[in-house]
């Protein structure tokens, strides 16, 4: 076969940096142009009109309406094909209105982003951190660690019950923990209790887990008056977009005791954290890492290369938001 055949057909938008592997492939195979490198961006985008078959990105990149118009005057409407299962920031009603197709990775990182929800749970009832450093610092020479609180047994409340609520609750059962959850309907075929009143799961549970999705309609669900009702034994863990959190509300909460402690994996401003959810115990901070693992930023980065093609062949991506 002739390196002809090889020759790349398609022009994507690059939207930001991407992970090596996917950098690497993606390059391979389409002409890459990298938006945030232009220094008028909104200037090229509109000077650019249909001259991209597609944009690549991350989910904290974000892709707006412009992004969408550029791609919507090419002969055929494009696609932008989003490394992260999170789209909160992509434009769906531009993209919709537009013709224009969009993917995630769902389903490959569920199982990571939960195992991690779990960790959460462990390190902040446990002091699984602390109790670390207090080996590392020689602190164990002058005296024991503090008692810290159980987790088997304990009662879990999901907020958000899709692919990854729902392996947060079977990894629960197998701590023999009580699971109930909130979104904006029952779901039928699951075995847990739903609790339509958030305040109430709150009040309920003693780990009060965010699995549901960011964007407008969650921003700060998880108010004062939630925090309040989760009580000084419960604990916030969230995996799911840090806009879920009024922080603000949650530094005061943590600040005061109104909660016991707090997991957190992702954060409104990200890679900023409020200065009120550093230097204590009762908080665990991760740097948005729930899917960072070699298999599961492996699957990620072929399910995007994997949308593409499948768009490009048949005009249809294969996992569109949900």
């Amino acid at each position: 076969m002739s390196d002809a055949a090889f020759t790349p057909v398609h022009r994507l938008l690059q939207l930001g940096p991407l992970p090596p592997g996917l950098q690497r492939e993606a390059a391979s195979r389409y002409v890459l142009e990298p938006l945030w490198t232009q220094p008028e961006p909104a200037r090229f985008l509109a000077e650019q009109q249909g001259a991209f078959d597609g944009a690549i990105m991350m989910s904290r990149h974000g892709c707006s309406a412009s992004v969408i118009e550029c791609l919507a005057a090419a002969p055929r409407p494009g696609v932008v094909a989003c490394f992260g299962v999170g789209y909160d920031g992509i434009d769906l009603a531009a993209a919709r209105r537009h013709g224009v197709q969009v993917s995630t990775t769902p389903d490959v990182l569920t199982d990571c982003v939960a195992d991690t929800a779990l960790g959460l749970m462990l390190a902040c009832a446990r002091q699984l951190v602390a109790a670390h450093r207090h080996v590392q610092e020689g602190a164990w020479l002058q005296g024991p660690f503090p008692l810290a609180t159980r987790v088997s047994g304990k009662r879990v409340g999901i907020v958000g019950l899709g692919r990854i609520g729902q392996a947060i609750a079977r990894r629960a059962g197998g701590f023999d923990m009580p699971v109930r959850y909130h979104g904006r309907s029952a779901r039928a075929g699951v075995p847990y209790e739903f609790e339509p009143d958030l305040h109430a799961l709150a009040r309920w549970a003693d780990f009060l887990v965010l699995a549901c999705p960011g964007g407008p309609q969650t921003r700060h669900l998880v108010s004062a008056d939630v925090l309040q009702a989760l009580g000084p034994e419960g604990y916030l863990i969230n995996i799911a977009r840090g806009s879920v959190v009024d922080e603000d509300a949650l530094v005061e909460a943590i600040q005061d005791g109104r909660i016991a402690g707090a997991g957190l994996d992702v954060y409104a401003d990200e890679p900023r954290v409020p200065a009120g959810l550093l230097g204590t115990d009762r908080v665990v901070t991760l740097p948005h890492v729930a899917a960072s693992t070699r298999e599961t930023r492996h699957a990620m980065e072929q399910l995007v290369l994997d949308n593409l093609a499948a768009f490009f062949a048949t005009g249809k991506v294969l996992t569109p938001p949900a």
